[in-house]
């Protein structure tokens, strides 16, 4: 199969600061042609602070709105922070997130995966989204342990778990990549996956991006 690219669905944060700094800069030219007797330095230092972010927004705009790479290999997931990569192989499954409700799986906005080994994600991920993956899927966790029959552990001791976790490869993770480990663990017992892609990074439905996950899946196996 060809590679895919997922686009961003949200627009690029270059777009707002180059509408308003255009914006801003034509209410300028306007205010100087009503009121020709206004400050000139007072309007040089406005004119280079709304070309300035003019710059910016450009720069910005110019940034790839790519949020998810799939190719024959791995899956990949961009951001302006970092990412993380992880091989067809080493995915078990890709399917809907969901909670149980009265012997009833209410379906969540979310896309779970579930490992066969953390190792190689651990290695591929940095800290900083790392963070982002714990603080953001926090609302799951809670919402999966208060649906939950008999939970194996605490709440606070899930959430916050940082002991060092020690990989099958005998590389000891600390800090958040340690919290990361062991949250995905808890996730594994209580939704069945280990951690999740929200619906808001993708361009195309859910079902649409589990379907073609599972193409390059089976195609790998």
């Amino acid at each position: 199969m060809n590679s895919v690219y997922i686009q961003s669905p949200h627009p690029r944060p270059g777009a707002y600061l180059i509408w308003l700094s255009l914006l801003a800069i034509l209410a300028l030219g306007l205010t100087v042609f009503t009121f020709p007797d206004i400050n000139g330095a007072a309007v040089a230092l406005l004119l280079l602070a709304m070309t300035t972010l003019l710059l910016i927004g450009i720069k910005l705009n110019r940034q790839s709105p790519i949020t998810f790479t799939l190719t024959f290999m791995h899956l990949q997931y961009h951001s302006q922070h970092g990412g993380w990569l992880t091989r067809w192989q080493n995915i078990a499954d890709i399917g809907h997130a969901s909670v149980s409700t009265q012997g009833w799986h209410k379906p969540l906005p979310w896309i779970g995966i579930r490992l066969r080994h953390y190792d190689e994600f651990l290695d591929s991920i940095c800290p900083r989204i790392a963070s982002q993956i714990l603080m953001e899927q926090r609302g799951l966790m809670i919402m999966a342990y208060k649906r939950a029959d008999n939970p194996p552990h605490e709440i606070e001791d899930m959430l916050f778990d940082d002991k060092h976790y020690v990989g099958e490869n005998g590389k000891i993770n600390k800090g958040l990549l340690a919290m990361l480990a062991n949250r995905m663990r808890y996730n594994r017992e209580l939704m069945g996956y280990d951690f999740f892609i929200s619906e808001d990074l993708l361009d195309r439905p859910a079902d649409d991006f589990i379907g073609l996950a599972r193409r390059f899946l089976a195609q790998a196996r």
